[in-house]
């Protein structure tokens, strides 16, 4: 199929259906007054009151404490627990840590194969479980940021919110999802593994399970932890061109409806419109890019008398397409999802860095809810320094952007890029890291570097030419995890905490305006200047002078 009508597919489909998904969110997460679900989630969790930016947090960073304890406790203990017909053992105490670490934090990072390493009830009670409940303590996030931002007296209550993500987003929208895979061919099972017989009277055993549940929850909530080992590209967990496309417009389709449920929460959908601009433009230029530059052929097959016209093959799913690899790369990564359609690993030295500016900017949709609050750090930064460019107070939508809000932005744009730069500095110094990358030079220092992107950023894919089963990296990757999720999260609500003790300013002739093309333009130079100061030297050592090599 023709890249660039596949591509507008896609992303054009998706952000068509966005638009009424995104009105039905602000429905579900913020209705006028009580209604009946809401009644019902106050008395399922006994939660009574509203709270401010303080309650809420602690109340999200208890629930995600307690997520992550029974995560620990299901995974060491597998073994002696229900549902595992193929008799597996429990996981070393690094692995199950960072594994509950990763699912705890909407990451998903792997570092095991799950149809090896999981019994169903670790899939189903553990793993799958979090995918539903971490991407709803993003969605719950995003709509307390709202309305701090919309000047509400409160931010609402966390337990509240978080049910109604899970029970009226998330699980209507997985059913769906999960129905349409069955009939598309994808197991769903709980009976172990099958055995079959080949053509040569070998004794095949074929891994099954309750993959369809399990795929439709990892796209949706930007998850992307596959049951399998290689995840998306794996026949029974992604048979078909058609399982293919609505898998790339499950990653992004709640990502993009997150911006419009937050426009219509502060009241402001032009400014959302804004906001979803930047994102799209975006995503469409590093769509682009990664398809243009895996159109060259691999360089391992340079010199070699075969027919090179169709691009980059190696480490594609060919069943699926040779396009489907890159644009893949850009959806998940793009949108903290994870799960990979190709292998990363493969990918022309620059197709692999574009991936890595998704993650590194964090802010094109992102993850479920989150990258909505990535963005409005961003923008933060755009207001404070477009207010200074013009010498006065700066505003966003009436309130007033002071040292405190700048100071809490900067800190959370700083944490990520020293969680990325430090590690990659620490284990690329190290045997920790040195011993567990299989290709030499550059491109064992990308691999490296995207690892410890991939866990900043809670986006979980990787370059899986990496040996990262190590308790080093099991322990440094799941640290970085929980801190690149949580402090994001917080320090954002502290903005609109700080914002909702102020009294709002009345906008005037002379205010910033955030509905026109001039902040659009401010922002996007913003979100450039600030990766291109912070990352570009770890391209130009890594990505970069790899294609240099190899192309000189």
């Amino acid at each position: 199929m023709d890249p660039i009508f596949l591509s507008t597919l896609i992303v054009g489909g998706t952000a068509l259906l966005s638009w009424p998904l995104g009105r039905y969110m602000a429905w579900a997460m913020d209705p006028a007054g009580n209604n009946g679900p809401t009644n019902l989630f106050e008395r399922i969790s006994g939660a009574r009151g509203m709270q401010d930016w303080r309650s809420y947090v602690a109340s999200l960073l208890i629930f995600n404490v307690a997520m992550f304890t029974i995560c620990f406790a299901i995974l060491s203990l597998q073994q002696f627990l229900a549902l595992n017909p193929d008799t597996k053992g429990a996981l070393d105490a690094h692995l199950a840590f960072n594994t509950a670490a990763s699912f705890t934090t909407n990451t998903n990072l792997q570092h095991y194969s799950g149809e090896v390493s999981m019994s169903y009830l670790s899939q189903l009670a553990a793993l799958m479980w979090l995918q539903f409940v971490s991407a709803a303590t993003g969605i719950a996030a995003l709509a307390a940021l709202a309305r701090g931002i919309a000047g509400r007296e409160t931010m609402g209550h966390f337990m509240i919110d978080v049910q109604r993500a899970t029970f009226l987003v998330l699980l209507p929208l997985a059913v769906l999802v999960a129905g349409y895979m069955v009939l598309m061919g994808v197991p769903m099972t709980l009976q172990g593994a099958a055995q079959a017989v080949t053509l040569e009277g070998a004794t095949q055993t074929i891994a099954r399970g309750p993959v369809a549940v399990f795929l439709a929850i990892k796209q949706l909530g930007t998850n992307g932890g596959g049951y399998f080992g290689p995840n998306a590209t794996h026949p029974l967990e992604n048979p078909s061109f058609w399982t293919n496309l609505v898998s790339m417009i499950a990653i992004i389709l709640i990502p993009m409806a997150c911006v419009w449920m937050f426009g219509r929460i502060i009241g402001r959908q032009r400014h959302a419109a804004v906001i979803f601009s930047v994102m799209l433009v975006f995503l469409i230029a590093k769509i682009a890019s990664s398809v243009w530059f895996e159109s060259a052929p691999t360089y391992a097959l340079r010199d070699l008398p075969v027919e090179q016209t169709l691009g980059n093959l190696e480490g594609k799913e060919l069943r699926l397409g040779a396009t489907t690899g890159p644009l893949w790369a850009v959806l998940t990564s793009s949108t903290s999802n994870g799960s990979v359609g190709a292998m990363h690993d493969s990918l022309n030295p620059l197709t692999g860095l574009i991936p890595m500016i998704g993650m590194w900017l964090n802010a094109t949709f992102g993850g479920v809810g989150v990258g909505m609050i990535n963005m409005f750090v961003y923008i933060i930064i755009a207001v404070f320094v477009a207010g200074m460019m013009v010498g006065r107070t700066p505003e966003y939508l009436g309130h007033r952007v002071e040292a405190r809000e700048v100071k809490l932005a900067v800190m959370a744009l700083f944490l990520h890029a020293v969680l990325i730069l430090g590690g990659t500095a620490l284990f690329a110094a190290t045997p920790w890291g040195q011993s567990t990358t299989l290709n030499p030079g550059a491109h064992g220092f990308s691999e490296i570097l995207y690892e410890f992107t991939s866990a900043a950023a809670n986006n979980g894919s990787g370059f899986e030419g990496l040996g990262d089963g190590t308790a080093q990296w099991n322990i440094a990757t799941g640290i970085v995890m929980l801190l690149g999720r949580f402090v994001p999260i917080i320090l954002p609500l502290a903005i609109a905490g700080s914002f909702m003790t102020k009294q709002r300013a009345a906008e005037s002739v002379g205010t910033l305006g955030v509905e026109d093309a001039t902040f659009a333009t401010m922002l996007a130079i913003t979100i450039i200047i600030f990766g291109a100061l912070t990352f570009l030297p770890a391209a130009a050592i890594g990505p970069m002078a790899e294609q240099l090599s190899l192309a000189y």
